[in-house]
């Protein structure tokens, strides 16, 4: 069971903000680190995006580091604005639904497995010579990962019939470019799409913080 928290309709955006607080403390990280690659210098901001990348040779050399800063830097900080827009739409109605923890839970399995096994078969593809060498420190930033599982576990949220055009938009939208001869980013994007939806198990019996609480009953003496 998760806790209501109570609306402020004096501050709307104050109980917006609270009631995800997850998703907007993770915004505004990943707004400052666009703010420094906006402003390094010349080379520095390539410089910050390879070493906060997940790639392979990132991986081998700081595994744990890797996984867990390239999910707060965005190659191009001019994308700011459309992943605020992105995180408002599909991150924040989730954790809202499914409460901070569920949430991250969800988002933080999706980023790891799409970004090990995406980068496990381009390392196979290197050594098959199927892909040059140099993509070992390709940048691969995981933000758009944690939206592919948000979208896909929002399926749950949604009534029929609009829930199953939703999924195939969904499935469309992530599935298209793979089938096409997609990159490894495309690969890791429907790992985390599928991650997302087989976390239905975490939607169940979850009251969500949008449904108001039950008025208190009166009784009379």
């Amino acid at each position: 069971m998760i806790e209501h928290t109570a609306p402020e309709p004096s501050r709307p955006l104050r109980s917006w903000i609270r009631s995800s607080p997850g998703t907007h403390i993770w915004l505004l990280i990943i707004a400052v680190t666009s703010i420094i690659v906006a402003i390094a210098p010349d080379q520095l901001d390539r410089v910050l995006l390879h070493r906060n990348s997940s790639n392979i040779h990132q991986l081998v050399q700081h595994p744990v580091r890797a996984l867990i800063s390239s999910a707060f830097w965005i190659a191009n900080p001019a994308s700011l604005a459309l992943y605020a827009v992105l995180f408002e739409v599909f991150h924040a109605p989730v954790e809202r639904w499914l409460g901070t923890l569920r949430w991250l839970v969800i988002v933080a399995t999706a980023h790891v497995v799409a970004t090990l096994i995406s980068q496990k078969v381009l390392l196979t593809a290197i050594q098959d010579h199927r892909a040059p060498r140099s993509m070992t420190h390709v940048v691969d930033i995981g933000v758009s990962y944690g939206l592919a599982a948000s979208i896909g576990v929002l399926t749950y949220r949604l009534p029929s019939p609009w829930r199953w055009f939703y999924l195939a938009g969904a499935v469309a939208f992530f599935g298209i470019p793979l089938a096409t001869g997609g990159t490894f980013t495309d690969l890791g994007h429907a790992i985390a799409l599928a991650v997302g939806l087989l976390s239905w198990p975490l939607t169940r019996h979850v009251v969500s913080r949008e449904t108001p609480p039950p008025p208190p009953v009166s009784r009379e003496t």
